[in-house]
């Protein structure tokens, strides 16, 4: 199936719309709500880039194309009702036009609006954190701010990243041998970090990696272990 015929599979709206959500690919996080046209969906299908259609301007605009927030579509899904779409992206920025990482940064709690602020929203919970951590990082090689130790770190190398690996396994072992269980969990953090460091300089997503864990589900270790063996 080429664009054209999915396109035609989308049920758009009496104005020629149809719905679009746009999600963090590997935080899944709703970053914003959105409308597409036909040119919109065709348009970010074709350049990997996300475009939508502004009902107040009535016109298209490509997201990102002032402030440099640019969304890279990753995959696309629509509903059971073929008239709703849901975009996953990889989001360079912000997505809010006011400068939050969502839109959806206002939560209603016992009866009140809390603001959740710039910082704490949508800071993911458990494994999550992970995914987030390695977005950020894809963040500062692709868009180097002035002032970063992963920018630092990822322009001395593989030798240099290595070496920090090497020195944070160190200092888990001991920890694990001599030191108090938040010293272990304080040094396993800063080991997992710079193995997220070393990802991001292969480009390896850490999705290929929880793949690989989930292979491994269920196996016993020596028999994981002796296939290994046999290749």
């Amino acid at each position: 199936m080429n664009i054209d015929e999915f396109i035609k599979t989308i049920k758009f709206d009496d104005k020629g719309l149809v719905p679009a959500i746009a999600q963090d690919y590997m935080t899944n996080d709703a970053l914003m709500l959105a409308y597409m046209n036909e040119e919109a969906l065709k348009k970010t299908l074709s350049t990997g880039k996300v475009h939508y259609f502004s009902r107040s301007r009535k016109s298209l605009w490509l997201k990102g194309e002032t402030s440099g927030h640019f969304q890279y579509l990753k995959s696309i899904f629509y509903d059971c009702d073929n008239d709703a779409v849901l975009v996953k992206v990889e989001q360079v920025g912000n997505a809010c036009h006011t400068d939050h990482r969502s839109c959806f940064f206002s939560e209603f709690v016992n009866g009140q609006i809390v603001d959740v602020g710039k910082q704490e929203q949508n800071v993911p919970q458990d494994s999550g954190i992970i995914d987030a951590v390695y977005s950020i990082i894809l963040q500062r090689k692709q868009n180097p701010p002035e002032k970063s130790y992963v920018c630092s770190l990822l322009q001395k190398g593989i030798d240099a990243i290595n070496a920090k690996i090497l020195e944070e396994a160190g200092e888990v072992a001991e920890a694990g041998k001599i030191k108090e269980d938040a010293d272990v969990v304080y040094e396993s953090a800063d080991l997992i970090f710079h193995l997220l460091v070393l990802l991001g300089y292969r480009d390896i997503n850490p999705q290929e990696v929880y793949r690989e864990l989930k292979r491994r589900f269920g196996v016993s270790g020596i028999d994981e272990k002796a296939s290994r063996n046999k290749k």
